[in-house]
């Protein structure tokens, strides 16, 4: 078996973990935390998907390689929910001063009083 099979990186690292990244990187939206608490709490999630890996497909446990790319795409993808959950945030809260200018970004109103 190979160290990076695209069927067990598809099922487990985006489909499994894929999902729990996201709505981790909601949950951390949704209590106004920084973008930058993604990083330790994605490292522990690629741990997490490693062990999967190492378990159920008989990966080495030693792979780092394969632990970072598990972790680079896990980040990437919390980061993704956590700037989209911002920006909805930014807009339902500060309806007044804000609209969307996008999936990932909000602007000020053209009428907003300027402070």
């Amino acid at each position: 078996m190979g160290e990076f099979n695209l069927g067990e990186i598809l099922g487990v690292s985006l489909v499994l973990f894929g999902f729990a990244a996201f709505l981790m990187g909601q949950a951390i939206a949704e209590t106004w935390r920084p973008a930058w608490q993604n990083l330790p709490y994605g490292l522990l999630l690629a741990l997490g998907n490693h062990f999967i890996h190492c378990a159920l497909f008989g990966g080495d446990w030693l792979s780092f390689s394969r632990y970072l790319l598990d972790a680079v795409i896990i980040i990437a993808i919390a980061l993704f929910a956590h700037r989209v959950t911002l920006a909805r945030k930014m807009v339902q809260q500060y309806p007044w001063l804000y609209e969307r200018g996008g999936l990932l970004s909000w602007r000020a109103r053209s009428g907003a009083a300027e402070s």
